[in-house]
């Protein structure tokens, strides 16, 4: 279980995706006034690995504005989406209704979900872009997939590749082309502290809280928390583009993605694990 300490700093993302909603909300980045097709936010490989989901029970955990619940219940899930921020589980029901689509939105802990989901049981779980890192102990979250998993359900993981995630956020004013590592690949060293005045979208300074928190995990150690939780791994991809231009340089490619000229590195990585 997460210690005394993981959960006050826990606490302190959740005040601060509380103060990041409202921006987000009204963002370009988000575009939620413009009638943007959610589905923009999900690889052409990931409908391939999520398979047929019309009919299936899906549960989008750490779902923020529910821009990705919405994609699957388009394509005919019966969704569900958790998230421990008030402010985003009530701008992704707003977002849900204006819609028109039967999405289901949940506030809590995700180490508390099955206890907030009342024991309910899933075909699908899917976990999005930039969504581990905010959690401390892998291990638990694994055992809590698995108990949200019906027997033979499928857990599908998208993130940002580790490596991404050792570059850091985004690069530093007047910072050339090169590629710099600033944090561990590998857990080990604790939290990174941020300070998140200002959010990966545009839009203003945060009002609020504006400390927050990530977790370094490696490829194995997702991979390790999974099987030791009773997961068999099906598939693991790796990609080199992303849903938006990180660096300057980046090139835009044909998926409407983008893509660093070079090297190509890993930027994203997708997870397909059965229970």
């Amino acid at each position: 279980m997460p210690s005394a300490e993981d959960e006050r700093l826990m606490r302190a993302n959740q005040a601060n995706w509380d103060a990041r909603t409202p921006v987000h909300v009204t963002s370009r980045f988000y575009g939620l006034d413009e009638d943007l097709h959610p589905e923009r936010w999900f690889a052409a490989f990931e409908w391939e690995d999520l398979g047929e989901l019309s009919g299936r029970d899906v549960l989008h955990l750490q779902c923020h504005l529910g821009t990705e619940t919405l994609a699957l219940a388009r394509r005919g899930a019966r969704a569900v989406g958790l998230d421990f921020s008030a402010a985003s589980v009530a701008a992704a029901r707003d977002l849900a209704a204006t819609s028109g689509l039967d999405v289901t939105y949940v506030q809590a802990n995700v180490y508390d979900a099955v206890t907030a989901l009342e024991g309910r049981q899933f075909d699908v779980v899917y976990t999005g872009k930039g969504a581990l890192c905010y959690l401390p102990d892998l291990d638990r979250w694994a055992d809590v997939v698995a108990e949200l998993l019906r027997p033979g359900g499928r857990l599908y993981v998208v993130e940002f590749h580790p490596l991404l995630n050792a570059l850091g956020p985004k690069p530093e004013p007047g910072e050339g082309p090169e590629l710099l590592l600033r944090h561990d690949y590998l857990r080990g060293s604790g939290p990174v502290h941020r300070d998140g005045t200002y959010t990966y979208t545009d839009g203003p300074a945060l009002e609020g809280a504006t400390d927050n928190y990530e977790w370094m995990h490696g490829l194995g150690e997702v991979l390790n928390a999974l099987t030791d939780a009773g997961m068999g791994v099906r598939r693991l991809r790796e990609s080199d583009e992303l849903p938006w231009p990180r660096w300057p340089r980046m090139v835009q490619t044909d998926s409407g993605w983008w893509r660093l000229p070079e090297p190509r590195i890993p930027l994203l990585y997708s997870l397909l694990a059965v229970r």
